[in-house]
């Protein structure tokens, strides 16, 4: 967890000689020594802990330490769970593929991009389909110009070894 990379100093193990003390409120209590604010710590019944240690002189604020730990492990959670990651789908075609089984492609690229992910549309060239790389240029440009209203061209045709690709990233207002 990320908590437990930021170690505060608590109470005792604080051993500066003068600390600049912040009341539980976010109020200034002046520079004092580590004991008096320990003392007054007590008092209110709270912990001493030291949030600013490169300051000269080091910065203390008083607070229910449990309790800042378990709202900051709440915050980070709840920040986890807003994340999603973006996946990259990809479609494979060859250079001869029919209507029906194009149709059927482009079907399953539209769910993945509005489901939010990337798509890598590629034709796969095998043997003599190499001397007619235009044919899969033309299929790929026919693939995203379908695609135009829900995707973004990312990436233009471009032949990598016997594989030629785009990439479709979702449209920012969907």
């Amino acid at each position: 967890m990320a908590i437990s990379k930021q170690v505060h100093e608590l109470n005792e193990d604080i051993r500066d000689r003068e600390v600049r003390l912040i009341g539980s409120n976010g109020e200034q209590l002046g520079i004092m020594s580590s004991a008096d604010a320990l003392r007054i710590a007590d008092e209110q019944g709270l912990d001493l802990v030291k949030i600013s240690p490169q300051a000269n002189p080091p910065v203390c604020r008083l607070m229910n330490y449990g309790k800042f730990r378990f709202e900051q492990s709440k915050r980070e959670k709840e920040a986890r769970k807003n994340q999603r990651v973006v996946e990259i789908k990809e479609i494979r075609m060859s250079p001869g593929i029919d209507i029906g089984d194009f149709n059927t492609k482009l079907k399953n690229a539209q769910k993945f991009i509005a489901g939010g992910n990337r798509v890598k549309v590629s034709v796969r060239f095998r043997g003599r389909e190499m001397a007619h790389t235009d044919i899969g240029r033309n299929l790929l440009n026919r693939f995203a110009e379908e695609c135009a209203d829900t995707a973004n061209l990312e990436r233009g045709a471009r032949l990598e070894g016997r594989m030629m690709s785009i990439f479709l990233v979702p449209r920012a207002g969907k």
